[in-house]
């Protein structure tokens, strides 16, 4: 296995532990407090676990198109075709919703299918995304970025420090970030910011 291959792995599977860490510490009353934007706390866990349930769903299947080579081109393919914002606020609020009575059980059960799933399925294994065929290699790292990210919003809006085991998803991302912010119209803004020469505009994303 390639060493970055296997890198990656590890930070996924770590990735996912620390989110269903966070949902384990979720009070019975804070599903439903504010979390992310137009989200609560439920719609964001639904949300997050996305990140999950579409590897168990993709990975295996076949799509037509030209493969996307990794995961930079992934986030630029679906930027262009999928980003609409209403509609990815949609699927979050119907994921909550269908985490059902014990959303706790339902991540960590989750969790465990699809580590295992990863775990026994090789590099070059088909995952049929939505905007085009990719490998689980290639796949992997947008799995990582979700996972990680969202896990700092849970985090955050539970008033939570950064949950250990995040540490490598936490590069993956930075590094993916990064390479996005260069194809942004916005790059230049970003580098400034970067190296503490201004600060970020309103509104600022690489997504």
């Amino acid at each position: 296995m390639h060493p970055d291959h296997a890198s990656s792995r590890v930070a996924f599977r770590d990735a996912a532990t620390a989110f269903v860490s966070l949902v384990t510490q979720i009070a019975p009353e804070a599903w439903e407090q504010p979390a992310l934007g137009v989200w609560n706390v439920r719609d964001l866990v639904g949300h997050t676990s996305r990140s999950l349930t579409t590897i168990e769903t993709y990975l295996g299947t076949a799509t037509a198109g030209d493969e996307l080579d990794g995961p930079l081109a992934y986030f630029l393919a679906i930027r262009a075709a999928l980003a609409d914002p209403e509609a990815v606020a949609q699927r979050g609020r119907d994921a909550g919703a269908a985490l059902g009575d014990d959303p706790v059980g339902r991540v960590r059960d989750l969790a465990d299918r699809v580590i295992a799933l990863v775990e026994s399925s090789p590099d070059d294994a088909p995952v049929g995304t939505p905007v085009a065929p990719m490998t689980l290699a290639a796949y992997l790292p947008t799995r990582i970025f979700e996972l990680t990210v969202h896990s700092l919003d849970l985090a955050r809006a539970l008033s939570l420090g950064t949950p250990p085991g995040l540490e490598a998803g936490i590069r993956v991302s930075c590094e993916l970030a990064g390479q996005l912010a260069a194809e942004a119209p916005h790059a230049p803004a970003a580098l400034l910011a970067l190296t503490g020469r201004t600060g970020l505009p309103d509104g600022f994303t690489v997504l």
